[in-house]
């Protein structure tokens, strides 16, 4: 199982951290030890003293495929939900400052949060609302006609460097409105109304 994540994809965000606007997706991973499931606490780590939210929507791919264009991509999946790409931003950008990789800053255990799956049938996903809720304040809300680049793009772009495989997750970017956690923060992803996933920081 693969994590795919995919950066500065709603305008608004890449404006709020000063990063250009990309030409085509932006493609980071994360390896299957960064999940956090079932509503299970974060625990804040001792390496890092700014960690920030950003609450995304995930695709689940629900069969094998390359190369994938992008008018069939919404054959390759039939789930989809709500998380949280937690990030090291201290640690990010110290490494963006010396030009190095910053997968540490993005990658490192628990630092995938991921809520409840819903069929993409019941909803529209070109026009989807969805919040991130911390101590019951609504700090982010988007919805996916935001997008740069659509989910079927994704799906597409990421099929022509590596094999999609069923389970392999992708997040999807976050909207505006990113920003630090502390110990004792509970956060809420909704999409629409519906609660989908809830962690506390420790």
């Amino acid at each position: 199982m693969k994590i795919f994540c995919v950066g500065r994809n709603y305008a608004e965000h890449a404006k709020e951290l000063n990063n250009a606007i990309p030409e085509n997706p932006l493609i980071f991973m994360k390896p299957p030890t960064a999940l956090l499931k079932d509503d299970k606490p974060f625990y804040y780590p001792n390496f890092s003293n700014d960690i920030h939210y950003e609450v995304e929507v995930v695709i689940k791919i629900s069969k094998n495929g390359k190369k994938i264009d992008a008018k069939f991509a919404h054959k390759y999946y039939n789930e989809f939900t709500l998380g949280i790409d937690f990030t090291a931003r201290d640690i990010q950008s110290q490494l963006k400052e010396k030009g190095h990789p910053w997968e540490i800053a993005k990658g490192f255990d628990s630092s995938a949060v991921i809520g409840t799956f819903l069929n993409k049938k019941d909803y529209d996903l070109e026009n989807l609302t969805f919040s991130l809720l911390k101590n019951n304040e609504v700090v982010q809300k988007g919805n996916t006609k935001q997008m740069i680049y659509n989910i079927d793009t994704i799906i597409s772009y990421i099929s022509n460097y590596y094999m999609l495989q069923t389970g392999d997750l992708i997040y999807t970017g976050t909207p505006k409105g990113v920003g630090a956690v502390s110990i004792g923060n509970k956060l809420i992803g909704k999409i629409e109304e519906k609660e989908i996933f809830y962690t506390e920081i420790k």
